[in-house]
Order: structure tokens, then C-alpha cells, then sequence
């Protein structure tokens, strides 16, 4: 296997590991500590948190992992006989489309909608509502398949 292979799935894993940790927090503590404040508190600490984190490094870590499984998704194709390529394969599908893409089509659009209320509104609590119990559970599935991507990955390297 070329190193420049094992260096991307490295730095694959790794940023597969830093996103799972952050999914993590928030489905752990994060949320749960948001969801026992009063609605207008954890409308208006959620939106800033929304727009603070597209500020952070967090963007590059998250888009740059989705980019580089995407990379490893095709060379272990192109390399499918190459002892753990399968494992890339797995760890490549399971972030991009369980973290990358949930996030995209499911978390985004109740970032989006949560962004648009006014937190001291009657809506806004109902939103939140909504917004809890929905955004929660596909931040689960984004830690899971992070974390498996993760998991995936190392499998594939201890493979090569």
C-alpha cells in the first residue's frame, strides 16, 4: 500500500475520531443540559452555538473528513484487492453518508428552522420541542457512524 494511503486513512481517522467526540458531547451532555433550560435560554444558546461553530475549526475538520472519505472511498474500489481496502470502504461510507449527509438533510434543516424563531415566541417553543427530540436523535446516528468510521478505518490500517 502507497503511503500516501496510510497517511490519508491516518488523518481520515483521526478527523473521524475528533467529529465522533464532538457528536458525542452533544448527544451525552451537551443537549441534555440545553434541554433543562427554560425554551427561550436553550433556543438562544443553541443558535449561537450553531453559528459560532461554521466559525471554527470544526468546519474544516468535518468537510475535510467527508472530502478524504471520499478519496479512500475511491481508491479502496480502485484497490479492492489490496488487503483492507474493505475496511476503507466501510469507514468511508459510514462517515460520509452517516455523518456528512444526515447532517446535510437532517441536522441543517432543524439548525435552519431553529435560526428562524424568535426564542422569547410561543413558536420558538414549539420549535424547540421539535428540535430537541429530533435533532437529538440524528446527532446519535452521527456519533455511531463516526464512531464506526473510526473503528473501520483502524481495521483497514492494521490490515495493510
Amino acid at each position: 500500500m502507497d503511503n500516501w494511503i496510510i497517511i490519508l486513512t491516518y488523518v481520515t481517522a483521526l478527523g473521524s475520531g475528533l467529529i465522533a467526540g464532538i457528536f458525542f458531547a452533544f448527544s451525552t451532555f451537551v443537549m441534555v443540559a440545553l434541554a433543562r433550560l427554560p425554551a427561550a435560554q436553550g433556543i438562544a444558546a443553541m443558535q449561537s452555538i450553531n453559528t459560532t461553530i461554521l466559525q471554527t475549526f470544526f468546519s474544516f475538520v468535518f468537510m475535510g473528513t467527508a472530502l478524504t472519505s471520499l478519496v479512500l472511498a475511491g481508491v479502496s474500489l480502485y484497490r479492492f484487492d489490496t488487503p483492507g481496502a474493505i475496511y476503507l470502504l466501510i469507514g468511508s461510507l459510514l462517515y460520509f453518508v452517516g455523518a456528512f449527509l444526515a447532517t446535510i438533510v437532517f441536522n441543517v434543516p432543524l439548525n435552519n428552522a431553529l435560526a428562524a424563531v424568535n426564542p422569547d415566541s410561543a413558536k420558538g417553543a414549539e420549535v424547540w420541542q421539535h428540535y430537541l427530540s429530533r435533532w437529538v436523535a440524528w446527532n446519535h446516528v452521527r456519533t455511531i457512524a463516526s464512531l464506526a468510521s473510526l473503528a473501520a478505518f483502524i481495521l483497514g490500517l492494521r490490515r495493510f
